[in-house]
């Protein structure tokens, strides 16, 4: 039974010292025994203890208590000025029930989709506490010693076999992510990797929420709202172009992009403008890893193996996420016999 709604903010709760002990990853049977309620809270009244863990363009993600099952979850909606888009809506609603069906340990689970008493849209999702591979590169270029020895170019390969992994999986469930990228990699405790993101996806023979219209004076960095080509700087040539046809080797090339990043600590596309930057993709040819970081030191298959995903012609590419993944674990198997 839900309580009667409140006119406060939904998102606004008092401070309560029970949870703190489920912070720390132990548990006290004070918590887990405790009774629920004979009028138990449900929907979003049952969600206390807000704090923002990231603020984009379209939504909000904080973290909460779920004072029922007794567990930190993260909350994420929209933001109030689209809850009345149409796009945006769709969009979030796919990001949800996606996530929550295509079910694999590479995907964050999805606990609850619903409304709070305002009417604005929420999901809920298990609380990762890890890194996303953008901050790790980010602070690798700072030759972060700590950083360095937690994440050296081996367990970086290991990440991206494990998200070429979760990408073969959701490809076999008709599922493309279509905007692949490092900030969209999530390294957990105890060496998991979670893909998340998946407002942009695209299920196979399912028409796309609107036509893509490019945007050039957009953020070149950020996923612009009410599109569907994704990042400007980690689209492939053909969402660049705007082709009627997408298929799952527009992943593949975002896959390249990334390993292109873990080997040079830096971006493949580097204009200043989105027009600058669809030329790039388009009409330029792309830098080589080795060129473009020659005191990385980068080792000659992996480079063969990211710039193989990274052809502008889809054709060209790896046509299978399993097959640029079976590349990956054959040079994995390799490095690590010979350190052995």
């Amino acid at each position: 039974m839900e309580n009667s709604p409140k006119q406060s903010n939904p998102l606004v709760h008092n401070q309560d010292t029970e949870s703190s002990s489920l912070i720390t990853g132990f548990f006290r049977l004070s918590e887990t025994d405790k009774t629920l309620a004979l009028h138990w809270k449900s929907g979003s009244l049952k969600y206390r203890d807000f704090k923002l863990l990231r603020e984009g363009g379209i939504a909000k993600l904080y973290s909460c208590f779920d004072d029922n099952l007794g567990r930190q979850v993260v909350y994420k909606t929209l933001h109030e000025h689209l809850a009345e888009d149409e796009i945006e809506i769709q969009r979030f609603l796919r990001e949800a029930r996606i996530t929550a069906n295509i079910a694999h340990p590479g995907t964050v689970p999805v606990y609850e989709l619903g409304r709070d008493r305002n009417g604005l849209l929420f999901f809920t999702m298990k609380h990762v506490r890890g890194r996303d591979l953008r901050e790790i590169i980010e602070t690798l270029k700072t030759q972060d010693p700590r950083t360095e020895k937690a994440f050296p170019l081996h367990v970086l390969i290991d990440i991206l076999i494990q998200v070429c992994q979760t990408i073969a999986h959701t490809h076999s469930r008709g599922v493309i992510h279509r905007d692949l990228k490092p900030a969209n990699i999530l390294t957990g405790e105890f060496g998991a990797t979670y893909v998340i993101d998946w407002g942009m996806a695209k299920v196979w023979g399912e028409p796309d929420l609107n036509k893509l219209v490019m945007n050039r004076k957009e953020n070149r960095e950020l996923t612009p709202a009410g599109r569907h080509y994704g990042t400007p700087l980690y689209m492939a040539p053909e969402l660049a172009r705007g082709d009627a046809h997408i298929d799952a080797r527009a992943d593949i090339f975002g896959l390249g992009n990334i390993l292109f990043e873990i080997l040079t600590h830096r971006q493949l596309l580097c204009g200043k403008s989105i027009t600058e930057i669809i030329d790039e993709l388009l009409n330029k040819p792309f830098p080589s890893p080795r060129d473009t970081a020659p005191e990385q030191d980068i080792p000659r298959k992996l480079e063969e193996i990211c710039m193989k995903a990274l052809k502008k012609n889809r054709r060209d590419r790896y046509q299978t996420a399993e097959a640029m993944m079976e590349d990956l674990l054959n040079y994995s198997k390799k490095t690590k016999s010979s350190i052995s």
